[in-house]
């Protein structure tokens, strides 16, 4: 389901804009259908979804053309604030299996094939390269624009020559039965019925097309955990992916070397306090990377300082949180995802109960909170009881960081405006826009 909106000086309209992928009245939903990754590129005008079945979705945007908008002056432009009449659709363009069932024979242990994450990396040359990975996996994938068909078989005529195949045709035969010419070409003989069929092209030419996308890179064996994050680096030429103790840093045109630039694994097992939930790349320096973990820091790393990058440069963590603890402050305090803001300076965080937007010169506190699950309070007993106190949910910004959103039970999604503006509109993802709900 996408969204579009309405941007006027005082208030933002969302009004429910596309679904992809409803079922049919009756038809039963597989696992492999269900979702699990889904990434917008940067410019807006692809969509890669991965799912529970190992397979990447991508979309194409088209955009239809407002002839209204031919005769607009540049004033009544600014006036209605650039307002797109018309929002983007979104169309299928292709898919293609990216990962497989897997078995660790050493370990005994079964690999799904489900998509984790998906990134779209940077194309110089405008083709389309994707990076997905499952739980052990990261690949590369180069996604072709076009289906470029080849010639998979033909049956030539035996008696023509090669060079001259291609000049085959029903008026050229190498029946004996023919007619010579003077100029040394042979006429089939029109009167031997059904000789001419018995040794022509019995066979169609057969096309085969070429895959929709092709695996240019496997980066593998480098993880003992499953993997959480996958992150590209803005020198284009270099990405990371994090486990729950690792994260492991991979030249992208070098499929069997990276580098370990973070392990927090204990020697001993028993003395685990922490793991790694997300990590993410700096947006435009490509020295900087911050990672969050289940204790609710946020750690931002200065790769220039030393090559092995336990020590953090600034660590974020919300003072608030050191006053009165229960047996379930550690588990809600837990980063389930962090994103950077375009502007590189404000980092947004999601833990169960909130979503915090943090400024990386300030350490002790966020500079704004949104409280999420604050209504579920009461109830964090019964909920780790069922283990939905374990349950993450991703979090996203607007490319301008004015607003950002979250996803919560019941198909509802919060968006948050910072520095004025409403503070929280919440309503339900599904096709009517009117159920609108605010708390």
């Amino acid at each position: 389901m996408t969204l579009s909106s309405i941007s006027t000086p005082h208030t933002t309209e969302w009004k429910f804009s596309q679904v992809f992928g409803e079922p049919a009245p009756g038809e039963d939903v597989q696992q492999t259908d269900i979702i699990s990754a889904i990434e917008f590129e940067k410019g807006g005008d692809y969509v890669a979804v991965g799912d529970h079945g190992g397979r990447v979705v991508i979309f194409e945007k088209r955009t239809p053309k407002d002839d209204s908008l031919e005769y607009v002056t540049r004033n009544e432009l600014e006036q209605n604030d650039f307002m797109i009449r018309h929002p983007p659709n979104y169309q299928y363009k292709t898919e293609f299996q990216s990962h497989e069932p897997e078995f660790d024979y050493l370990k005994s242990l079964e690999i799904e094939e489900k998509i984790n994450k998906v990134r779209w990396c940077m194309s110089p040359n405008g083709s389309l390269f994707i990076l997905s990975t499952n739980d052990r996996t990261v690949k590369l994938w180069k996604v072709k624009e076009s289906k470029v068909k080849k010639v998979k078989e033909m049956d030539l005529d035996p008696f023509v020559a090669s060079e001259n195949s291609l000049l085959a045709e029903k008026s050229f035969s190498s029946i004996p039965e023919t007619t010579p010419l003077s100029n040394g070409v042979e006429w089939a003989d029109k009167t031997f019925n059904g000789a001419y069929s018995s040794v022509s092209h019995t066979k169609v030419p057969k096309f085969e097309d070429s895959p929709p996308a092709r695996c240019r890179k496997a980066y593998a064996h480098a993880h003992d955990f499953n993997i959480n994050s996958i992150s590209n680096n803005s020198d284009g030429e270099t990405f990371l992916s994090a486990d729950d103790f690792r994260v492991n840093l991979w030249n992208l045109e070098i499929s069997d070397q990276c580098f370990n630039i973070i392990d927090m694994k204990p020697p001993n097992m028993e003395d685990l306090t922490e793991v790694i939930t997300s990590a993410e790349f700096h947006p435009f320096h490509c020295n900087l990377l911050a990672y969050s973990s289940s204790r609710g820091y946020i750690r931002l790393v200065d790769m220039r300082k030393s090559a092995i990058c336990d020590q953090s440069s600034r660590i974020l963590h919300d003072g608030a949180s050191n006053g009165s603890k229960s047996f379930f402050t550690e588990i809600v305090a837990s980063i389930s995802d962090l994103k950077f803001a375009s502007n590189g300076r404000h980092i947004l965080s999601r833990d169960y109960m909130s979503l915090k937007l943090w400024d990386i010169h300030m350490e002790n506190s966020p500079v704004a909170t949104y409280k999420i699950h604050e209504h579920l309070r009461p109830k964090l007993s019964d909920l780790y009881n069922n283990d939905a106190l374990f349950d993450k949910f991703a979090c996203c910004l607007r490319g301008d960081g004015l607003q950002f959103a979250t996803g919560s039970y019941s198909n509802q999604v919060h968006i948050f405006s910072h520095g004025g503006g409403v503070e929280d509109i919440t309503f339900e993802a599904s096709k009517n826009p009117n159920r609108h709900l605010s708390f």
